[in-house]
């Protein structure tokens, strides 16, 4: 009956435990992960207004933009609709730095943000995702960070609609729980799975 009723806690607790943040602090920059377009933008302009950072960095990633191009047709780049979401929420154009190489899945926006904090003299980020994710950077990132000195504040941004007190409710909420504890498992166990190319 205990391990029943146990059982059932974590079932019902099982969105909430994923939403892990840290408290906002004064940093180099605010990063904004891919996907989640236009929330994550929208919550990075607010916390850019609000004083935290001086910058806002966005991470390039490989498709669909490569798929497109392969099929000769124009496609823009998840990028550059942030980039006009958060000009268009007041975020300067000189204060806005694209993040290179290009990237397939959080473990290489996580390398490159690694190496981008390495060029700033101690040098502290905020990363803003969507809330389920947030619990995931944060395993992925003390993957990836070892041997790098910069530190990372996860956020979640404030206007993505996942419900993590009744994820089971609908079908984009419960896939995103399966996808970010296997992608939890995947980061415990040191990132042996990668996104195919």
């Amino acid at each position: 009956m205990l391990l029943m009723l146990a059982g059932i806690l974590a079932f019902l607790d099982a969105g909430r435990w994923l939403v892990r943040e840290d408290p906002l602090e004064k940093s180099q920059a605010i990063i904004i992960l891919s996907g989640g377009l236009p929330d994550r933008a929208l919550a990075a302009a607010r916390i850019y207004r609000d004083g935290f950072a001086r910058q806002v960095w966005l991470t390039q990633p490989l498709q669909p933009g490569a798929s497109m191009e392969d099929l000769h047709l124009p496609y823009a780049g998840e990028e550059q609709y942030s980039r006009m979401v958060l000009i268009a929420q007041g975020v300067p154009p000189g204060n806005i730095r694209l993040l290179t190489p290009r990237i397939l899945n959080t473990a290489d926006e996580l390398r490159v943000v690694a190496e981008a904090l390495d060029q700033q003299p101690a040098a502290s980020a905020i990363v803003v995702t969507s809330k389920a994710h947030t619990r995931r950077v944060r395993a992925i990132w003390g993957k990836v960070s070892q041997g790098h000195h910069g530190r990372l504040l996860v956020r979640a941004a404030t206007e993505d609609s996942f419900d993590a007190a009744h994820w089971w409710r609908t079908t984009n909420d419960a896939l995103s729980v399966l996808r970010e504890y296997l992608g939890l498992l995947n980061a415990w166990a040191g990132l042996p799975l990668s996104h195919a190319r």
